[in-house]
């Protein structure tokens, strides 16, 4: 049995099985209310004592409280006892399974890259909500740190600040923050790490989170309302969401109040469907109008939509939370953000290639060998594909390779040049795509990011 424990504890399954335990955990409010009512006890002895005018009212106070508060402290145990084997099971399950090792790289390629870890940090946490704690990371970062985040001495660290004048001028640099619009210019390429404190950037993300809370109810109509008030930017980036989210609406609408749990009225069921599509799809005909003329013929089979040729397009399994990414993908583009975390994919990708990593370093150490190659691995790291990325763009054209001052811009065709060969090919404001026939105008070429 001991072997056996042993192999539970060192193989993949046996990981998997002490996190399948942490999940399958009750939730430990039993044991916060009876800490709250160890709490009430002890709080109204102390106030029977201090009020009590005979002095054996302590001693008879306390000898009656003594049975409640260990009973109390009992069961308190008794709720935390599994959780905290449980940790200490799966602590040890990950030391066995993921034995320290140092690390046989001779330096750290990040160390003088400290200001662009604290700005990855900061983002990941106001992505994900944790405003507060993203402010006092951001302040014990500044106050921390004798280089600001270009990683060049900070003014003024010879003379230190007063607290009251150091906060002074953060609310400052915050405020100032918060005037302009929030952009790909004024958040990405930002080179203050004050700039994550502004107040719009995080009314920003407050908005997102409320309008994902409300997709997870499967109410879409904030999120509707947001891509109408953003449909010229999203029309440019050649976006569907709002289509999408009101096809969407009008599914949920024609499935009727047994399955949307919305009010029986005039606006749910088929009626309620077909009024909403009148108002609401016209605008989209020049893009979609086959789509909404097939979702105009499934009321046909409205009594058996699910043995219909239409089941597939009425079926919403998967749906919110699929509208859920591409509205969390767009608003995070009209920010000139990534629709996931880089500090999540850095972390992830980073995990998956260290293996990798330390096999072929050891191996060039053992031979003898030295990693002469300067800025890129020496080998192919096997990552997922929603991982891969290609920072390199040659022009076609030009054949040179796209630097920050000749960045690749798409022009309204789709193809993709260098921002100095768009600039040779104008005649004027107008220009022809080298590679079809399309035409257009400077203004149209857009800015992208591999």
């Amino acid at each position: 049995m001991v072997g056996a424990d042993t192999d539970k504890h060192t193989d993949p399954e046996g990981l998997q099985h002490e996190l399948d335990h942490i999940n399958n955990l009750p939730q430990l409010s039993a044991a916060v209310s009876n800490v709250d009512k160890i709490i009430e006890l002890l709080t109204a002895a102390r106030e029977r004592v201090a009020g009590a005018l005979d002095p054996h009212t302590a001693s008879l106070t306390m000898t009656k409280l003594q049975n409640p508060v260990k009973v109390a402290f009992e069961t308190v145990n008794v709720n935390l006892k599994d959780a905290s084997q449980t940790n200490k099971a799966t602590g040890k399950a990950l030391d066995k399974f993921f034995p320290y090792k140092p690390l046989p790289a001779d330096h750290d390629a990040m160390a003088d890259h400290h200001p662009l870890i604290n700005r990855a940090i900061a983002m990941h946490l106001l992505r994900e909500g944790q405003f507060s704690v993203a402010s006092t990371f951001i302040d014990e970062a500044q106050s921390a740190s004798p280089y600001n985040i270009e990683g060049t001495p900070s003014e003024g660290q010879d003379e230190p600040m007063d607290e009251d004048e150091d906060d002074a001028e953060v609310e400052a640099e915050a405020d100032a923050e918060a005037s302009p619009p929030v952009t790909a210019s004024s958040n990405s390429d930002s080179h203050d790490l004050s700039s994550f404190q502004s107040q719009e950037l995080q009314a920003k993300f407050s908005e997102m989170y409320r309008v994902l809370q409300e997709l997870k109810l499967r109410n879409l109509v904030p999120a509707i309302a947001w891509a109408r008030a953003n449909s010229a930017e999203l029309e440019a980036r050649g976006s569907n969401l709002e289509f999408e989210l009101s096809k969407l609406q009008y599914v949920w609408l024609f499935k009727g109040p047994a399955v949307n749990g919305l009010p029986d009225d005039q606006h749910n069921g088929r009626a309620g469907a077909m009024a909403y599509a009148r108002d609401n799809f016209g605008r989209f005909q020049s893009r979609h109008l086959p789509e909404i003329q097939q979702l105009a013929s499934a009321v046909v089979f409205a009594p058996n939509i699910t043995g219909s040729p239409y089941r597939s397009v009425f079926s919403t399994d998967g749906a919110f939370s699929e509208v859920a990414s591409s509205f969390t993908r767009e608003f995070c583009s009209l920010l000139g953000l990534s629709a996931e975390s880089p500090l999540y994919i850095a972390a992830t990708a980073g995990a998956l290639a260290l293996p990798w990593l330390i096999k072929y370093t050891t191996a060039t150490k053992a031979k003898g060998t030295e990693w002469t190659t300067a800025n890129e691995l020496a080998f192919a790291t096997p990552l997922p594909e929603r991982m891969m990325y290609h920072s390199i763009f040659v022009c076609p054209v030009a054949k040179e390779q796209t630097t920050e001052d000749n960045p690749p811009m798409m022009i309204p065709c789709g193809h993709v040049l260098a921002r100095e060969t768009v600039t040779k090919l104008c005649k004027g404001n107008r220009f022809k795509c080298p590679y079809c026939p399309s035409e257009g105008q400077l203004k149209d070429a857009r800015l992208i990011i591999l």
